[in-house]
This record gives C-alpha cells, sequence and structure tokens, in this order.
C-alpha cells in the first residue's frame, strides 16, 4: 500500500489503483516498507494543447474507480511496453480517451442517479462473480428489465461487460505475484476455468496472461 495525499485528502493506493493529479496541485507519496511498483505518465501541456484540451479540467487528486477507463490506463501500460512504429499514435489514442471520459459528467456522483446505481456498483465490486441478474435487481429493489435497460445509461457498458473488466482488473494485479499460477487466478478473479480467463484477457488486452507477466520483467520504457 502506498499513501498518496495532498493538502485536502490522503488516498490509500493498493494493487491495481489508478490515481489522476493535477500538475498545478502539490501531492506527496509515502511508500510502503515492502516492495512496490508503479507506473506514471507525466502529461506535459504542450500536449494538451496539442490536442485542444484544457490543461485544468481536472482539479486535485482523484482515486479512479470506473473499471473502464481504469483498462484504458492498463492498455497505455501495454502499450509502452510493446513501444513499436505505432505505439505513440496509440498512447495518444488511449489518453484522449481516458481524459474524455473523466471530463464526462459522472452520474454516479451526481444527485440525478438513483439510489439503485450505487447499491449495485458496490456489490459487484466487492464479489463480481457472486451475482445473477435476479439477485441484482432484488438488491436494487426494481425489475430485472428496468435494471438490464438502465444500467448502460449509468455504468456506460452492459453488467456482463461491466463484471468481466472487473475481473480482468483483479486479475492484472495478481499477474505480477508469480508464485500464483493462471489456474489460482482465474479461480481468484471468479473465471469459470482458466480457459475462459486466458480467452477473456485476449479480449480486453490483445495478449495472453502469460505475455502479460513476461512484460512486466522488461524493463521501464523512459
Amino acid at each position: 500500500m502506498v499513501l498518496d495525499g495532498n493538502r485536502k485528502d490522503v488516498h490509500e493506493n493498493t494493487a491495481g489503483d489508478v490515481m489522476f493529479q493535477n500538475c498545478q496541485d502539490p501531492h506527496y507519496n509515502i511508500g510502503s516498507k515492502l516492495f512496490t511498483r508503479g507506473f506514471h505518465v507525466e502529461i506535459d501541456p504542450s500536449w494538451f494543447t496539442q490536442f485542444d484540451i484544457p490543461a485544468n479540467f481536472l482539479e486535485g487528486s482523484v482515486n479512479i474507480k470506473d473499471p473502464v477507463i481504469k483498462l484504458l490506463m492498463y492498455n497505455i501500460f501495454r502499450e509502452t511496453k510493446l513501444f513499436d512504429g505505432e505505439s505513440q499514435l496509440g498512447i495518444d489514442n488511449l489518453l484522449v480517451q481516458l481524459i474524455g471520459a473523466l471530463r464526462a459528467k459522472d452520474p454516479l456522483v451526481g444527485r440525478q442517479a438513483p439510489a439503485w446505481v450505487s447499491k449495485v456498483k458496490e456489490a459487484l465490486h466487492a464479489s463480481p462473480e457472486n451475482w445473477s441478474l435476479t439477485d441484482l435487481a432484488k438488491l436494487a429493489n426494481v425489475h430485472p428489465v428496468h435494471l438490464s435497460r438502465q444500467f448502460p445509461k449509468y455504468f456506460k457498458t452492459s453488467i456482463g461487460e461491466y463484471v468481466r473488466m472487473i475481473r480482468i482488473q483483479k486479475a492484472l494485479t495478481l499477474l505480477p505475484n508469480r508464485n500464483m499460477t493462471l489456474t489460482e487466478i482465474s479461480n481468484e478473479c471468479g473465471f469459470a476455468d482458466q480457459s475462459h480467463f486466458i480467452r477473456c484477457f485476449r479480449f480486453y488486452q490483445r495478449l495472453s496472461p502469460l505475455q502479460y507477466r513476461r512484460f512486466l520483467q522488461k524493463s521501464p520504457i523512459r
């Protein structure tokens, strides 16, 4: 765990967490006594000018929970490891998508979001492997049809895709641990079996879990 703070807040960052820091807001880190490793992306102000994006679009420190945005950051990390002739284009594209998602008004925070949204979000993040549509609808106190229709409005994707992204996100935090086998990771993340885990991982990351694990052993790109 790493503590990240500024003048207002202190965040506890664990494996897989993604933080946004505005360059105009001073912040600090307090590292763990155990070995930790992070991936940092520093964006020059000229980059924002190039893409006509205001550099101060978001203030302060933000701990990003949305699995859609977090997977974009993991994909940026993958591009830095591949780093071929198309990587800069790919990184710019992913950064624009990520910042666009951060700039968009988050309905989960706004007053217009119904009470069931936060309940469902918390439940899925706590245990994505244990829910059926019927159980989620009961938790939300809405009809399953209503839940299915309204879910994409607030989560920007379907229930099934959202759950898969949470599972993949968890797998990405476990893959650096070489003491865990792929079978153990797939079980821990709620996949039906290792083959299902590999198929889903390839879909989102465009490479296998084993290839991703090998990428982690490469020297970081400077």
